[in-house]
């Protein structure tokens, strides 16, 4: 018998106008920002790894009053919802600022206070049914939220692995998870995502696999998944009850992971 099983859900599909409310700084290249409206009340993400769109209006439109259609033909990212207060109609993302590149780490970085925005979604929802017996939790800064958020399903005196790759030092992200946890923060090397994540996976041995019923989740840049699935079959674990996937692609700024 399973001590967990993962269940697709089909979630109504809405678009919600929103503004930027404020911004702090974790690291020099890792924002959290909130943004607040009305029409995000009600909102609700089911899935500890959901994808939401968001819509970013071009530089000099950020603060106009710009209608559901000129949002939605904004450009685009996806993200994974971090915290969200349905009644209040709050909602709060992380996002890595890669210097000058990419619309949408510019806009959390620099985009001004009140700045319009779009949020869709999530279309549909991974949930977790049940409680895992032991965790392995992997990743870089853009599968953070995400790990945050499982790291929060786990119960006192939950046994597992988190292996986070990342530039700045671990005490900057603030990641909360039981004291039983075993918590890895790998420096990621300049000009080489996930090549320490990689390198760590690869070194995993029977030794390190969490006891019982072990839940997966490996996500960072696309080199990641065929050692991550490696990994699976060393440890023995299912991969339909298992999360692999590239969050990005390096060089691809269109890309999007899959659901």
């Amino acid at each position: 018998m399973t001590a967990f099983a993962l269940a697709r859900r089909s979630n109504e599909l809405v678009f919600r106008p929103a503004r930027l409310a404020s911004r702090r700084f974790l690291t020099a290249d890792y924002v959290r920002v909130r943004l607040e409206g009305e029409a995000l009340v009600g909102f609700d993400s089911p899935g500890s790894d959901d994808h939401i769109r968001v819509f970013f209006p071009a530089r000099g439109t950020e603060a106009a009053a710009l209608s559901v259609d000129e949002l939605r033909a904004a450009p685009s990212r996806e993200y994974t919802p971090l915290a969200w207060d349905a009644a209040a109609g709050t909602l709060e993302l992380e996002f890595l600022v890669h210097g000058d590149e990419g619309v949408a780490g510019r806009w959390a970085a620099d985009a001004p206070i009140g700045a319009s925005v779009g949020v869709g979604g999530p279309r549909g929802s991974l949930v977790i049914e049940g409680v895992p017996e032991g965790w392995l939790l992997a990743g870089d800064e853009t599968s953070l939220p995400a790990i945050r958020r499982l790291a929060g399903r786990m119960p006192r005196g939950a046994r597992g692995l988190v292996i986070i790759e990342a530039s700045g030092a671990g005490d900057d992200y603030a990641l909360e998870t039981p004291e039983s946890v075993r918590v890895e923060w790998l420096r990621r090397a300049d000009g080489s995502p996930s090549a320490a994540l990689i390198d760590r996976l690869d070194a995993l041995t029977a030794e390190d696999r969490p006891s019982g019923d072990v839940f997966a989740f490996v996500a960072a840049e696309q080199a990641v998944v065929k050692p991550g699935r490696a990994l699976l079959e060393r440890w023995g674990l299912d991969a339909e009850r298992a999360i692999v996937k590239g969050y990005w692609r390096r060089g691809d700024a269109e890309y999007h992971a899959p659901h």
